[in-house]
């Protein structure tokens, strides 16, 4: 498994929060959700005990991409929304959310959330990773 797609861990006290690099494609929603939490000047730049679990839970289900993601300490996952949506963006981006299983390089792999190549172009396929066209926006 490359670098862009390993998943780091951060851990707090009541929540484990997730990041895998390769596949953020910096909506910034967590930022703007929680920058208490989440703080990309700052190292560690996830700070999982910056905030309640049941709010950064909801935060990183924002993450469209899916490289955020969460386990309570309690072991509850994210559950996957339902039914699933699949939609495709201005740009050519397909977004997904629900209950997923992707085939990948490393094999099937369940998800809730992720942004799939479009154009056929990324280099971490199926995930989106700017590589084409459809992962680029005009102000790129």
């Amino acid at each position: 498994m490359s670098s862009k797609t390993q998943k780091k861990a951060y851990e707090g006290k009541s929540i484990t929060v997730t990041f895998e690099a390769g596949r953020c494609l910096h909506a910034a929603e967590c930022v703007r959700g929680l920058p208490e939490v989440f703080d990309p000047d700052e190292r560690p730049w996830i700070r999982p005990d910056g905030a309640g679990a049941e709010r950064l839970a909801e935060v990183v289900r924002r993450c469209p991409s899916g490289a955020l993601q969460y386990e309570l300490v309690d072991g509850d996952a994210e559950s996957p929304d339902r039914p699933t949506h699949v939609a495709r963006n201005s740009v050519g981006q397909v977004l997904v959310r629900g209950e997923l299983s992707l085939d990948t390089a490393a094999g099937p792999r369940a998800e809730t959330r992720a942004v799939l190549c479009g154009c056929g172009q990324s280099g971490l396929q199926p995930y989106c990773d700017h590589g084409g066209p459809c992962g680029r926006t005009a102000s790129d």
